[in-house]
C-alpha cells in the first residue's frame, strides 16, 4: 500500500498553500493573496509524529460557477489572480479527484471573513465524499477570532481546529488528530524512477502532452499561456520502467517574467529541470524554434540534464516528403549547441508519434550512464591527438598525458593535461565529438574536465 493521502481542499484564499508549504518544510506552492493562484493539485511528502504521509494542495473550490460566467467577479479589493476566473471549473474539477483520492481531508475555511455561503456549499460536497473532514477555521491569530470561530459548528462536520497556517499556530494539533485518522501503510522503497521534466516557453502543450501520456486528465489544459504555475510531479510505469513526469510553468527570458507568481513559477520550473534526468524540451512547430526556445535550453544545458526535442503541434503543418529533414535542419542550426539530442514531431492533440516520447527519453537516461573503458578511451583520444595535433600558446603545446570517466549522468571525462590554460574552446569541442563519433551518448551532454597531473599521475 503507498502512503496515505491527504488533501487540502476549500474556497479560493482560505490559505491552503500556506498550510502546505508549512507541512512539507519547504516554499513549494505558490503563495500568493489573491484568489484562484492554486491551480493544479500539488503534492509532497509530510512526516509527523513518526508518521509520513502525502498532502495534496488543490486549487480553491469555486462553488458558484454560474456567476462566473455571467460576469460576476470578486471586487477590485481582492480580484482573482490574473485572469483565474476562466479556470475556476477545472479548479474545482482537480479539487473534487484529489477528495476521491484522499484518505483524509483538510477543509480550510477563513476564520476572520467567518462562515460563507460557499463554505456550506464546500461542506455538502465533503459531506457526500464520505471521508474522514478536519475543518480548519485559518487566520485564527488571536484569540477574539478563535472564539468567533465556532460559528463553523453550524457547517456539521464536528469538532472545528482553529489554526494559522502563517504562523504555525495549532496546526500541531491538528497533525495529531490527522495522523489518528490515517490508515496504515507499507514503507515504500526509495524513488528509484527516471524523472522526465516537461519544460518550454509558455502555451507550446506541456500539459497537454503530460495529459496524453497518462490517458487522463492529470493536469489542467487551457490555450491561455501561462496555466501551469507549479511543477507537478506524476508517477507511472513505462514496459516496466518506473518514471516520474514533471510537468511546468512556461519559462520566460529572464527579461520577460512578471514579478509576483509567475517569477515563483519560473523558478520552480527551473528547480524541476535541476532534479530531472531528461528534460523534454517543446517547442511550436507553427512558430518554429525563437530564441526563448533557445533561452529555455541553456538552462538544460547548465543543469547537464538529457535532453529530447519535442517539436509539437505537427498535425498543423503542411508538410510533404521534405518537410521534416527541411525542419530537424532548422532546429540543429537553430540550437547548434544541442546537435547531439533526438528530435521528435508530435502531436499532443492527436496523439502522433506520443508513444515515441517516453521511449527516447528513456534511451537518452541510459545513455547518461553510459561508460568507456579506460583503455578504449586513452586509444581514442591519442588518435584523435595524433589526428589533429592539441594547440599551443606562446610555443608550449598542449600535452594529454591520461584520460578516465570517473562519473556518469552526466558522462565525465578528466583529462589529465600539462596546463588547463592551453585548452581551447574549439579543441574542447572537438575532442567531445571525437568521442561522439565512438560512442553517441545520445541526448545527453558530457562534461569534460582539464586538470594539471600531479606527480602521481599516470
Amino acid at each position: 500500500m503507498s502512503q496515505p493521502i491527504v488533501a487540502l481542499v476549500g474556497r479560493p484564499n482560505v490559505g491552503k498553500s500556506t498550510l502546505f508549504n508549512r507541512l512539507v518544510g519547504r516554499r513549494i506552492a505558490v503563495v500568493d493573496d489573491r484568489p484562484g493562484t492554486t491551480r493544479d493539485r500539488l503534492q509532497a511528502p509530510c512526516e509527523w509524529s513518526g508518521v509520513t504521509f502525502t498532502v495534496v494542495d488543490t486549487g480553491g473550490i469555486e462553488v458558484l460557477p454560474e456567476k462566473v460566467a455571467a460576469g460576476i467577479r470578486p471586487g477590485p479589493e481582492r480580484p482573482l489572480a490574473e485572469d483565474s476566473s476562466a479556470f475556476i471549473p477545472l479548479i474545482r474539477a482537480q479539487a473534487e479527484l484529489a477528495i476521491a483520492e484522499a484518505d483524509v481531508v483538510i477543509f480550510l475555511t477563513d476564520a476572520i471573513t467567518g462562515l460563507t455561503p460557499a463554505d456550506k456549499e464546500v461542506a455538502d460536497i465533503l459531506r457526500r465524499s464520505q471521508k474522514p473532514v478536519f475543518l480548519a477555521p485559518n487566520k485564527a491569530e488571536s484569540p477574539r477570532v478563535r472564539e468567533a470561530a465556532v460559528e463553523f459548528y453550524e457547517l456539521g462536520l464536528g469538532e472545528i481546529h482553529p489554526i494559522s497556517a502563517l504562523h504555525g499556530q495549532g496546526v500541531a494539533d491538528l497533525l495529531d488528530r490527522v495522523v489518528e485518522a490515517l490508515p496504515s501503510w507499507e514503507v515504500e522503497p526509495e524513488d528509484e524512477s527516471v524523472k522526465i521534466a516537461i519544460v518550454g516557453r509558455p502555451n507550446v502543450g506541456k500539459s497537454s502532452l503530460l495529459n496524453r501520456l497518462l490517458g487522463e486528465e492529470r493536469a489542467i489544459v487551457s490555450p491561455v499561456p501561462g496555466t501551469t504555475r507549479d511543477a507537478i510531479d506524476t508517477r507511472m510505469e513505462w514496459d516496466g520502467t518506473p518514471v516520474t513526469l514533471i510537468d511546468t510553468a512556461g519559462i520566460r527570458r529572464r527579461g520577460k517574467v512578471q514579478p509576483g507568481v509567475e517569477r515563483y513559477s519560473v523558478l520552480r520550473a527551473l528547480r524541476a529541470i535541476q532534479r530531472a534526468d531528461v528534460a523534454l524540451l517543446m517547442v511550436d512547430a507553427t512558430e518554429g524554434v525563437t530564441a526563448q526556445d533557445a533561452h529555455v535550453a541553456s538552462f538544460i544545458l547548465d543543469e547537464w540534464c538529457g535532453v529530447v526535442v519535442l517539436v509539437n503541434k505537427w498535425d498543423a503543418i503542411e508538410k510533404d516528403t521534405y518537410t521534416m529533414l527541411e525542419y530537424t535542419q532548422h532546429v540543429r542550426q537553430t540550437l547548434k549547441f544541442l546537435d547531439y539530442v533526438p528530435v521528435l514531431f508530435i502531436s499532443a492533440l492527436t496523439g502522433q508519434r506520443v508513444n515515441r516520447v517516453i521511449p527516447e527519453a528513456l534511451a537518452v537516461h541510459q545513455a547518461r550512464h553510459d561508460r568507456i573503458p579506460t583503455g578504449e578511451l586513452n586509444r581514442l583520444i591519442r588518435e584523435a591527438a595524433a589526428r589533429h595535433a592539441p594547440p599551443s600558446k606562446r610555443g608550449k603545446r598542449l600535452k594529454i598525458y591520461y584520460v578516465s570517466q570517473p562519473g556518469v549522468a552526466p558522462p565525465t571525462f578528466v583529462f589529465h593535461v600539462n596546463d588547463p590554460q592551453l585548452v581551447h574552446f574549439s579543441y574542447e569541442r572537438y575532442l567531445e565529438n571525437r568521442i561522439r563519433e565512438a560512442h553517441p551518448f545520445t541526448g545527453t551532454p558530457l562534461r569534460l574536465i582539464f586538470r594539471p597531473r600531479r606527480k602521481n599521475d599516470r
